[in-house]
């Protein structure tokens, strides 16, 4: 997009002074001349809802338009860098100029759900720009802004004022200070751009999202602040998982686990009408995630473990057949992903979420005080536990293994939630305690889950002519791992279930 004048200037200032303030006078100025352009129009629009989810959301999507130009921005909330694409030419046939990219729609449909996306308001400046020039070259330059912000739809807020903007001479104090004794002269007084944040003040009634937290220090409003945080890490990783950024799926799992685990956990505290059907809706949202995840790490984990071999032990193109593996599974998974995304069901699971924290469906026993109630309810997940260990050493097989790991990883949510509410050390000490074991029952489900990929790509290598020894190494190594971390097992048990570490618990 264009930009106002071009000089020297070392230190652009700008001023604002009421509507319809009149350009200063510039005639009488020692050493230069005064150059007029001709007035510039150029158009800002904001589009969102109708309800202005994206304004809540802290997003900004703008058509800017100038003459002869125009561009679509989007500003995501917490960066500072700004998307931006060219808008469609109005003389393409077939094409509306005033549709959003769906590039951008994209990015925003998360938030925006299903709500169609329209100009709620706008930033219209016509722009007066006035030279100064010393013999021909540029000195100095003022531009005057009539500024017109205008919200758009059923009813209307309008709010005007002028700007300027001044570009000094990098040399020529005295020029620049006569230059703003005449600008304080038709009322102008130094002040920041305000279109954007004027914009955003008429629609900030829709911006802070309700969440009734209950009353304070009681079990209930400790959860919900607690599903809140949950709610707007996952509304963050939506974005990035859309954007394809690293980490980004893993994250957005992990909000999604620690929410279904939440409302799981801490069901006494909740009415199961409402939360039971969010519980499946998260847990199928964590379905479809989880294969992308996996083919992230494991595509490191085996290309890793070939790289550590001794090259005498790598046989055939083992590289390139992991590479090209992973880049269908991967690809395949993250189709999966954005058509969840983009799915009706998950749009229901995002509003609900946020009817939850609205108005959350909370139970007598959630008014109760959260330092007794809490580790209260936590002690039924604790249990849990204690009764799939239990199974595991009956019958060490993966599917008792791996059930313990889900019920710890439950049992460390639902102590998150709990950690605000209990005074002192107590639930640190216990998180970390349970650290070692979870560490060791993640280690032992990746080799599971290995073991059943390197299998498989020994067996493409075979009926592709190639050696699948290397893909056999590795799949015994994987093997003995977890046999090795099936004998820690035990240990780390008895370590993390110590009854001190575990007294909060009651």
């Amino acid at each position: 997009m264009g930009t106002a004048a071009d000089t020297s200037a070392t230190a652009v200032r700008t001023f604002r002074a009421p509507a319809g303030a009149g350009a200063p006078g510039l005639t009488g100025l020692r050493g230069v001349s005064v150059s007029a352009e001709p007035a510039v129009v150029t158009e800002t629009q904001r589009y969102d809802t109708d309800d202005l989810r994206l304004a809540a959301a802290g997003i900004r999507l703008e058509l800017a338009s100038e003459p002869g130009a125009a561009q679509w921005r989007l500003t995501l909330p917490g960066e500072d860098d700004v998307i931006r694409l060219p808008a469609t030419p109005p003389d393409v046939e077939g094409a509306d100029p005033h549709e959003p990219p769906g590039e951008l729609d994209e990015l925003v449909r998360g938030v925006r759900r299903d709500r169609p996306l329209r100009p709620v308001a706008r930033v219209r400046r016509v722009r007066t720009t006035t030279r100064l020039l010393a013999s021909g070259s540029p000195r100095a330059a003022l531009d005057r802004e009539e500024v017109s912000v205008a919200t758009l739809g059923d009813s209307t807020t309008v709010d005007t004022w002028t700007e300027f903007t001044l570009y000094p001479p990098a040399r020529g104090g005295v020029l620049a200070a006569e230059l703003e004794r005449r600008l304080a002269d038709v009322g102008a007084e130094p002040a920041e751009p305000a279109a954007q944040d004027r914009l955003d003040e008429l629609l900030a009634p829709a911006r802070p999202r309700r969440v009734r937290r209950g009353k304070k220090g009681t079990a209930g409003a400790v959860l919900v602040d607690h599903l809140a945080r949950q709610v707007d890490t996952l509304a963050t990783q939506d974005i990035r998982v859309r954007r394809d950024e690293d980490d980004a799926v893993h994250q957005m799992r992990i909000a999604a686990r620690r929410l279904r685990s939440a409302l799981q956990a801490y069901r006494p505290l909740l009415d199961r009408a409402r939360t039971d059907p969010l519980v499946d809706g998260l847990r199928e949202l964590g379905r479809t995630l989880a294969p992308a995840r996996d083919a992230e790490v494991l595509r490191k984990r085996i290309s890793d473990a070939i790289d550590e071999l001794d090259p005498a032990l790598v046989l055939g193109p083992v590289q390139a057949q992991v590479a090209r593996h992973f880049a269908r599974v991967e690809a395949e998974a993250r189709a999966a992903v954005l058509a969840e995304l983009d799915g009706p069901g998950y749009a229901a699971m995002r509003t609900a979420l946020d009817d939850l924290l609205a108005d959350p469906p909370l139970s007598a026993r959630a008014r109760r005080p959260a330092k007794k109630e809490l580790p209260k309810v936590a002690a039924r997940s604790a249990r849990r536990l204690e009764k799939a260990v239990a199974h595991m050493r009956a019958d060490p097989v993966d599917e008792a293994i791996h059930r313990v790991r889900k019920d710890a990883k439950r049992l460390r949510y639902a102590t998150e939630v709990a950690r605000p509410a209990v005074p002192g050390k107590q639930v640190a000490r216990f998180a970390k305690g349970l650290k070692g074991m979870q560490k060791a029952l993640g280690e032992h489900q990746d080799s599971v889950v290995a073991r059943t990929v390197l299998r498989e790509l020994g067996a493409q290598a075979h009926a592709g002519g190639d050696n699948g020894f290397t893909f056999g190494l590795l799949y015994g190594r994987d093997q003995a791992a977890a046999t090795l971390v099936e004998a820690q097992l035990p240990g780390l048990w008895d370590t993390a279930w110590k009854k001190k570490a575990r007294r909060w618990l009651r």
